[in-house]
């Protein structure tokens, strides 16, 4: 996770009609928010691209690609893409941001698989469990012609009622 002061958005910032309530998590690719939907009223998930990474044309490519690919997909065990874009980080009382990238998606309550592994120290018949349900979403990528290129327990989430998702295509 990264720190409270090289995150790129606060809580009640606003990017496009998604309200931002706290971070999740942020990795290579990007910075996790839990946020309001504001249309459909709805808690989901926003990653965004954060603006010193928006420099690096391939990242961008590779964040757009991300989007459209799992987009394509849907399976029980793949996250839901609800939307892509672009739009500037709203915030009360402050001018607008530049435009940041952002996809917002399903959002998955739960732990990571990696979590499950090594912190928890879940039995490995559990494990295996959450594994095969993982495949079973890379199966139905594999069969629309799309490769999961960052596959590690770490963008595999398991909710809290013991069902998969993977994360981050």
């Amino acid at each position: 996770m990264a720190s409270q002061a090289a995150r790129t958005l606060r809580p009640e910032a606003e990017v496009a009609h998604y309200r931002i309530v706290s971070p999740l998590g942020a990795g290579g690719m990007g910075e996790v928010y839990l946020a309001e939907d504001r249309s459909l009223q709805r808690r989901v998930a926003v990653k965004i691209l954060p603006p010193e990474l928006v420099r690096d044309e391939d990242r961008v490519r590779r964040f757009e690609l991300e989007a459209r690919s799992a987009s394509q997909l849907s399976h029980p065990n793949i996250v839901t893409i609800h939307e892509s874009g672009h739009a500037p980080v709203r915030m009360a009382g402050e001018p607008d941001s530049a435009p940041v990238h952002y996809i917002a998606m399903e959002l998955v309550s739960g732990r990571t698989l990696a979590s499950l592994i090594h912190e928890e120290r879940t039995e490995l018949r559990t494990l295996v469990g959450y594994l095969a349900q993982a495949a079973d979403g890379l199966a139905k990528a594999h069969a629309a012609g799309i490769v999961h290129r960052d596959f590690k327990p770490a963008n595999v989430m398991v909710s809290t009622d013991g069902f998969t998702k993977v994360l981050d295509f």
